[in-house]
């Protein structure tokens, strides 16, 4: 095991590395997030970097200190996206050829990106279903191959580039540690590195750690005392669905003993958008997952902080797909409470309809979709409504209109099969 001291001696080397390479970030204000939480919070914004999330950090460290033999052998890694751009710049900042291997849920987006940031140097490979099935196809391609495999996060090389941004944060601070850092956790490499320095040289510091609720590997390893496979993942956060803890990292984690906090995607999604069109923002969902604690909505998971304090909290990364806003919105108001399913079995009469929009509507919900076929041989059909309501507040009374309404109705709840096609 690598010790917490070792790890911030390695963060202490890297820096020294990186320095000219990788952006100095900066240290944003959040006015939205202060307000919300009465702290002062700032953002570290990693999506500022070359290639929008602190990956490169662990990928230009690993990279810079490779011989000439390994150099000319080349390297190859598995990403669910950031982790691969961060190798494909390095591969063009040194001179090295590389391959990148990526899942095929990766978005286009970042497989496109990968490929220019490259410059000619980067060959992608698309196979598996999650980053764990990529994980496996690079390990067999280095050894086959010869080239040096550079771990996403489970190398002390890597965790120790990416811990550099808790040192630049102090740097930034004015030579002072915040009193929180939240900090998005997949594979555990951020949180190792900058954990890891931070407890050595600021042990009063909280630190936060947030996973996706649907890939909280961490949290699985800790409980177990030992890296464990998750059975099942959302992949959504992409940037943070690993379904195995490192063996690097993992030990380090228990040894800092960070919080832990699961955030459901939803809640993600929320806080997509509300930097987006609050802050300016254009965070992906990895990169969102930090600063959503600090929403204060009724379903949230919800971070408390003391007024006052200095919260810092790292945006990871800003490679997100345009075209995954519908589902990103989507999953927003189904997890505030504002958006429901239902399957009603109207009578094949005139007016039942209107029956159902004066009787069951509330005066600000809407109908967002309506799907309905009316058989000629049947008294009765069925159709899926989906209700955006006004005020989330309002549920419990639309369930009682509807059973005043004499209608027959079923909720489609979020588990079932339906809800995955709808959303």
């Amino acid at each position: 095991m690598t010790s917490l001291e070792q790890v911030a001696a390695l963060v202490d080397d890297a820096k020294g590395r990186l320095a000219g390479n990788a952006q100095l970030t900066p240290l944003q204000p959040s006015v939205r997030l202060s307000q919300l939480s009465g702290a002062n919070v700032l953002l570290k914004r990693e999506d500022l970097q070359p290639v929008r999330s602190y990956k490169l950090r662990g990928a230009f460290n690993l990279m810079s200190q490779l011989d000439d033999a390994e150099r000319s052998s080349g390297v190859v890694c598995a990403s669910a996206g950031n982790h691969g751009q961060g190798v494909a710049w390095s591969c063009a900042k040194l001179g090295i050829d590389g391959h990148v291997v990526v899942p095929t849920t990766t978005p286009r987006q970042k497989r496109d990106r990968i490929i220019a940031l490259g410059a000619g140097r980067v060959k992608l490979v698309v196979t598996g279903e999650n980053y764990d099935a990529a994980a496996r196809a690079a390990a067999e391609l280095a050894a086959t191959t010869g080239a040096t495999l550079v771990p996403a996060f489970d190398d002390p090389r890597t965790l120790a580039g990416q811990g550099t941004i808790a040192a630049e944060i102090v740097t930034q601070l004015g030579g002072h540690a915040p009193d929180v850092i939240v900090i998005p956790v997949g594979g555990g490499g951020l949180l190792s590195g900058a954990g890891g320095w931070l407890r050595t040289n600021y042990p009063a510091t909280r630190i936060v750690a947030v996973e996706p609720r649907g890939a909280a590997g961490i949290a699985a390893g800790l409980a177990a005392g030992e890296p464990v496979t998750l059975e099942k993942i959302d992949t959504f956060v992409d940037g943070a669905a690993v379904r195995r803890a490192g063996d690097v990292t993992l030990p380090i984690i228990k040894a800092i003993a960070p919080e832990m906090l699961a955030v459901p995607e939803g809640q993600i999604c929320s806080e997509m958008l509300a930097m987006y069109q609050v802050d300016g923002v254009i965070a992906e969902p990895a990169g969102a997952l930090a600063s959503s604690v600090l929403r204060r909505g009724p379903n949230d998971v919800q971070l408390e902080v003391s007024p006052g304090q200095t919260v810092v909290v790292v945006v990871s990364g800003g490679n997100n797909d345009i075209t995954r806003y519908a589902e990103v919105s989507e999953r927003s108001l189904i997890h505030e409470g504002r958006k429901h399913y239902f399957l009603v079995t109207f009578p094949q009469e005139p007016g039942a309809l209107r029956r159902f929009l004066d009787e069951v509507l509330g005066p600000e919900d809407d109908i967002v979709l309506f799907e309905y076929t009316k058989k000629s041989n049947r008294d009765t059909g069925p159709a899926l409504v989906g209700l955006e309501l006004g005020d989330p507040a309002g549920y419990d009374a639309l369930l009682q209109r509807i059973a005043d309404s004499r209608l027959e109705v079923e909720v489609v709840p979020p588990e079932s099969y339906l809800y995955r096609y709808l959303v």
